[in-house]
């Protein structure tokens, strides 16, 4: 089971990839997960990226097979993942790497390139909240529910907006009992904390290619929104899929995959 220990008390467990052609150099690609999930979420992807790429899928700390559970009072901020994730990749002696991220995984990601532009190659966020994404009106509520219910009954009363209403109930059991498995303490702190941040500053300042994915019916917010922030990023474009999930690296899968898979490529074929 391959893990990366990053601070004495804290192993990232990791997954790699790699299809392609043995006597060629590939690139890499770190693949961050969003909240509730684990490397695992990516399952439909590695089929299309790792016979072109060299896939990195890492459980975020407290999440998966990563050293959990994070306490609920942990003082965890945005760049602690970030900070987790260039110490695994500078282990496994990866310089710069594309990086794919859903969810509020592509929060995070929005930042760690803005932070290290000298290592991102370029950026896909697929489903991904807006740059200030203030959930404080609903924590007390959510952390009560969670506390005193656990994790599962609340995914599965969420899910349908997740993954909308044409994802077939079989993967729908499936989302409920990945996401379910979280330690309560994580999600407690998570919720606490991740989410404060404001990376309004950090768009201006990413300088790799930039994908942005969304759904028409996205409940993370509208086209237009999405397009709005979207724009702040120098080097990006917009790719609007139908649909009403707002998780569509999940719902739609392959679609995503493919169209990330021709633009890691594109950027490749211009270096």
């Amino acid at each position: 089971m391959p893990k990366a220990r990053i601070t004495p008390d804290i192993e990232i467990h990791y997954e790699i990839d790699d299809y392609t052609d043995p006597w060629t150099k590939p690139e890499a690609v770190l693949m961050m997960h969003g909240n509730l999930e684990s490397g695992a979420a990516w399952y439909a992807w590695v089929p299309v990226l790792a016979r072109h790429f060299r896939v990195i899928r890492p459980d975020m700390r407290g999440y998966g097979k990563s050293t959990p559970p994070v306490p609920a009072d942990y003082p965890w901020t945005i760049d602690v993942p970030i900070d987790d994730f260039i110490k695994l990749m500078e282990q496994l002696g990866i310089e710069r790497f594309h990086l794919v991220a859903a969810k509020i995984g592509g929060f995070i990601a929005r930042r760690f390139a803005a932070r290290f532009p000298d290592r991102i190659l370029s950026l896909t966020v697929i489903g991904t909240p807006p740059p200030i994404y203030d959930t404080a009106a609903r924590v007390e509520s959510l952390t009560r529910d969670i506390s005193e219910n656990g994790i599962e009954p609340w995914a599965r009363r969420t899910m349908a907006g997740r993954l909308g209403k044409n994802f077939p109930q079989e993967g729908v059991e499936w989302w409920i009992k990945m996401m379910g498995r979280t330690p309560v303490s994580t999600q407690l702190c998570f919720v606490k904390n991740i989410p404060k941040a404001d990376i309004t500053a950090d768009l201006p300042r990413i300088k790799c290619p930039t994908l942005v994915i969304t759904t028409e019916g996205s409940g993370l917010g509208s086209v237009e929104s999405m397009r709005a922030w979207q724009e702040m990023i120098p080097n990006s474009r917009l790719l609007v899929l139908p649909g009403d999930s707002y998780h569509a690296a999940a719902s739609d899968a392959d679609e995503c995959a493919q169209a990330t898979l021709k633009f890691m490529l594109e950027q490749h074929s211009q270096r």
